[in-house]
């Protein structure tokens, strides 16, 4: 049986670095909640499209920011994920390490985006006082970790074994813009441990064009479905999926974005419907040994590649 993981990053931005703290409030509705004419369609929708269709999913919640804004804001998204059942675990974006009112490295004035930017000490210390601020706010048990930007490298692996993490999700083979040195730039494409660290590398096709990871905003439905069938049937072991808290809203966060709110609905539908032959799980429990015999993205077709350009289109004239 094929274990398909629906990874979630769940963080709030302030759409910019000036005037953060009169922002935060408005921004903090938007990102958590996407409240519109319909109903909230950030986080609880999410939540509630898992949980009508009796589905796991993996938060990776983001818990620098409260650094900024206090331990209230993180309790809050904490509480609505808990609230469902679903599984938490640690994501960080270094943007908001400069942010904090006590910052953890008083010495680093300039904003680093990427964790990779940092040595293996101070990986290993942002780790920790991630954990450490899921901790407070009651969250226990975490064993995966996502890194920001998908930016980690291979001391990232390292800081993780060191903090006590045993899984890591940030390996994306599609990130070609970043520094993805963890496996030097070959495919990976199923769980590998490298540095007492096992890698669940994010789902890649291959559409004729590059690689594509399996994000919900950037893969159509029949792209899911071929994915999911292809991996079945050469013997993989998983598929990672990612969205965010905030992807089934429009770009302004003023209204649903219709075509991937569907495309998240009947995919979720789809997943329920064939339990037999996928299950979702989260990554307690999950199997951290390497698991061999795969090296090549899963190939797309060409004809699903041209449906979902013509897909992509229309949201643009529909989602403003």
């Amino acid at each position: 049986m094929l274990e398909v993981y629906i990874t979630v990053d769940t963080e709030i931005w302030c759409d910019g670095w000036g005037d953060l703290d009169r922002k935060f409030s408005g921004s903090f509705k938007r990102y958590v909640y996407g409240s519109t004419d319909k109903g909230n369609y950030a986080l609880p929708m999410t939540l509630e499209i898992l949980k009508d269709n009796g589905l796991e999913g993996v938060f990776f919640v983001e818990p620098l920011f409260s650094t900024r804004f206090g331990r209230p804001a993180l309790e809050e998204v904490v509480g609505l994920i808990e609230d469902h059942n679903q599984e938490i675990q640690l994501h960080v974006h270094t943007e908001w390490l400069d942010e904090a009112i006590k910052p953890l490295f008083p010495e680093i004035e300039e904003k680093r985006q990427f964790l990779f930017q940092f040595d293996l000490d101070k990986q290993r210390r942002i780790l920790q006082h991630g954990l450490d601020l899921l901790g407070e706010v009651g969250v226990a048990n975490v064993n995966a970790f996502r890194a920001g930007s998908y930016a980690a490298n291979i001391d990232t692996l390292e800081a993780l074994s060191q903090v006590g993490i045993p899984i890591d999700t940030s390996y994306n083979p599609a990130a070609s813009d970043l520094d993805q040195s963890i496996f030097m730039q070959k495919h990976v494409q199923q769980r590998q441990v490298l540095k007492g660290t096992c890698v669940y590398p994010v789902t890649v096709i291959d559409d004729g064009r590059g690689l594509r990871h399996l994000q919900v905003t950037a893969c159509s439905l029949a792209e899911f479905k071929y994915a999911l069938d292809k991996a079945e049937a050469e013997g993989w072991d998983s598929i990672v999926i990612v969205t965010h808290n905030f992807e089934l809203l429009n770009q302004a966060k003023t209204a649903p974005d219709p075509i991937v709110c569907k495309r998240f609905i009947k995919l979720c539908e789809h997943l329920n419907k064939h339990r037999n032959r996928f299950r979702t799980r989260g990554f307690i429990g999950a199997d951290t040994n390497s698991f061999e015999g795969v090296a090549d993205p899963l190939p797309s077709k060409i004809t699903l590649t041209g449906l979902r350009y013509l897909e992509q289109g229309l949201r643009k004239i529909l989602v403003h």
